[in-house]
């Protein structure tokens, strides 16, 4: 069976499906990834096809504009935002995954091309796995990851309904993006004002979902979902660790761990000046990630070690502690590592997580990006480093997601649909 899978988004979004395919892969699939044009590198040193969409999304990042609007933390500016940059790539998009998609059997997706997705499988008459790395099935159980978690005390409904908005919310943004595909390239009628949720796109198949059960607990109404246990995609074989960062490492205690994945500061020297001042308040040894134009520091002094882009699953195991944006990827690397965090949300789902690990008792309660201080880090990490129980509790989930295999779970789940429906 010939599988594609569509991920679009930062490294972070992406990692994750290379870790599927590449598992899909292992037991005989052909699997080829459709995704930006600069995860070259990524997808093909994990064996798997790499079909490219046009855009550079590490180049949409760091643009001036972006980071002003990611900056500024509201979800429906960033929404806007990226539904223009969206809507004036949609037809470049559907060509190429059109193209990809000809010869294929089954297309999996996530909420990055989604819709695109959609539109793929109506026009190819494909089967459409949905496979997630955040919540986004409707539940009574707690709100949708862009709303706060405290309207939970307000009951079950108005958690349903939050999940629902947040769909219309990603549809909406995308609606003329998606018209625009369907009309001039697809040949397509254009989808519902309320988007195709209704559809048997959205239901003939169960949703897999690479998160842990130890993490967020089924929902008793999610029906026709797995939750596999994460996606976890480690370095390659022959990759070797920087002869600085090793020599640091084995010069001190286990240093504490800062790094915003892709998230971008305007003025990234403020940023590592803050961080610098934290860190010296609390005199923790520390490596920081400079991430893409995130943290930049000419002069540090021989406590602190600058690196760009380090295998979490080789480094996490080796530092104290990890101060992260709440990307879902670098979330669910500092679990599996079992060590403590302290996150801080720039936008999106990035403030869920950083609750739910506040609320799991191995982090500290989440400090919005806005709102970070020097003072508020240094607190936070002198905190986190002296709580033995929480120290202790992010060591036994650790052990427990690392017991999980999510990717052989879902590859499992796959291989029983193929025999059953995917013919």
């Amino acid at each position: 069976m010939r599988i594609a899978i569509i991920a679009t988004g930062s490294r972070g979004d992406v990692q994750p499906y290379v870790a599927l395919g590449k598992g899909l892969k292992a037991v005989g699939y052909i699997v080829r990834l459709i995704t930006h044009e600069n995860f070259a590198d990524l997808v093909r040193s994990h064996g798997l096809e790499f079909c490219p969409i046009r855009g550079n999304v590490q180049a949409f990042m760091e643009d001036p504009k972006t980071r002003q609007v990611l900056e500024s933390g509201n979800f429906f500016a960033i929404n806007a935002h990226t539904a223009k940059a969206s809507k004036s790539m949609a037809i470049d998009w559907a060509k190429d995954s059109f193209t990809a998609c000809r010869n294929i059997d089954l297309l999996i997706v996530g909420v990055g091309g989604l819709f695109l997705s959609m539109a793929l499988a109506e026009k190819l008459n494909l089967p459409l796995l949905h496979a997630y790395i955040f919540p986004f099935t409707p539940t009574k159980a707690f709100p949708a990851v862009l709303f706060p978690q405290f309207i939970s005390k307000l009951g079950g409904a108005v958690n349903r309904l939050s999940h629902h908005l947040f769909r219309q919310i990603m549809w909406q943004g995308s609606r003329a993006g998606d018209a625009l595909a369907r009309q001039q390239v697809l040949n397509l009628p254009t989808a519902p004002f309320f988007g195709s949720y209704n559809s048997p796109l959205f239901q003939r198949y169960p949703v897999l979902y690479g998160l842990s059960p130890s993490v967020i607990a089924q929902p008793l109404d999610w029906k026709q979902t797995h939750l596999t246990g994460y996606w976890f995609l480690d370095e390659a074989p022959d990759w070797t660790p920087p002869a600085a960062l090793l020599e640091f490492l084995e010069r001190g205690d286990p240093p504490v761990f800062i790094g915003f994945g892709s998230m971008v500061n305007r003025n990234p020297e403020e940023t590592a000046e803050l961080v610098l001042r934290a860190l010296q308040l609390t005199g923790q040894r520390a490596i920081l990630q400079s991430g893409w134009n995130g943290l930049r520091k000419d002069d540090l002094p021989d406590t602190v070690c600058l690196v760009d882009s380090i295998p979490h699953s080789w480094l996490f195991p080796r530092v104290a502690m990890v101060v992260h944006h709440g990307g879902a990827g670098t979330t669910a690397a500092g679990l599996r590592a079992g060590i403590p965090a302290i996150v801080i949300p720039f936008f999106g789902d990035q403030p869920f997580w950083g609750q739910r690990l506040a609320t799991l008792g191995v982090a500290s309660a989440p400090i919005p990006r806005k709102k970070l201080t020097a003072n508020r880090l240094a607190a936070a990490i002198y905190r986190v480093l002296n709580d033995q129980d929480m120290r202790r509790r992010a060591a036994e989930l650790g052990a427990k997601i690392r017991a999980e295999d999510g990717v052989t779970k879902a590859v499992a789940i796959v291989q029983k649909l193929e025999k059953r429906s995917f013919h």
